[in-house]
Formats: C-alpha cells, structure tokens, sequence
C-alpha cells in the first residue's frame, strides 16, 4: 500500500512529466517554424518518452493501490531565442527533474517503502541519461556558434535519433 504522503508526491510527478512533455512539444513546435526539422523531431520524441514516465508513475500509483489525481498542467513557454537557448532549457529543466523525483526517493527511504525505492531506481538511471544527453548538446551547440553549415549540421544530427 502506497502511503498518502507518496501518493501526493508522485501525483506531483504525474503533473510535473506531463508539463515535461507539453514543454519538450511547445519546443518541437518553434524548432519546426524555425526550419529546424532535426531538433523538431528530437523535441517531439523527448515530449512523448516524457508521455511514458507520466503512465509508468500513474500505473505505479495504481498498482500500489492508490488513487491517481490529476492536475492542471500549466502553460509552457512558446518563443526561444535559438537553438541553443532551446537546450539550455532543457538541460536546466531535466536537473529540475531529477532534483524532483531525488525528493520522492529521500521520503521512500524515510518511509522504508521498498518498492517504492525500486521504481524510482529506473527514473534516477533515466534522468542520469537525459542530464547527459541534454549536456551535450548543449555542449556541441556551444561549440558552433551561429555558424549557418555547423548549426545545420547539429539539427541534422538531431533528427538522426531513434524511438527507443
């Protein structure tokens, strides 16, 4: 039985990857008016792996024997200076992430929730990745500059990512 105080916790979490997805989406949005198909699609994926973790903690509730509430999801921004801005709101919003769902950890440790303690053990690895892949892009878009051919190159990369 999953306790109350978890319960409201990862209902936040529920709210807070589901935010996630809209923001990753509003992004794949204006990297697609800004001619940068690539990052649209990397956007668009990372908007519906977000879609997965929100169903893999809603399920989690359930399965524990709680009940799922959902929340209002606020508006994410719409307008980004560049590409590079895009990314640096990314890695910014994945340590926010993680800083999120260490938090629910910590109290499942207090709580002595074992199972608890495991679920969470997927999202923490999850979010080491999503840190380092957001890193380095943001590192590579750093790299480049504004220069036309080297940014053109980076979306393209971008667009190369596989669903996993």
């Amino acid at each position: 039985m999953l306790s109350k105080t978890l319960e409201t916790v990862i209902n936040d979490q529920i709210k807070h990857e589901l935010y996630s997805a809209y923001f990753y989406l509003s992004m794949s949005a204006w990297a697609e008016s800004s001619n940068l198909g690539g990052a649209a699609r990397w956007l668009s994926m990372q908007a519906k792996e977000e879609q997965e973790h929100a169903l893999k903690f809603f399920e989690y509730v359930h399965d524990r024997g709680g009940k799922v509430t959902l929340q209002a999801i606020p508006q994410p921004p719409a307008e980004f200076t560049s590409m590079l801005d895009v990314f640096e709101q990314v890695q910014e919003h994945e340590a926010k992430v993680t800083a999120l769902i260490t938090h629910i950890y910590e109290l499942a440790l207090k709580e002595n929730d074992y199972a608890s303690q495991i679920e969470l053990q997927w999202f923490i690895s999850e979010q080491v990745e999503e840190e380092k892949n957001a890193a380095q892009i943001v590192d590579m878009l750093r790299m480049v500059g504004s220069q036309p051919q080297a940014l053109f190159q980076v979306d393209h990369e971008l667009g190369k990512r596989a669903a996993h």
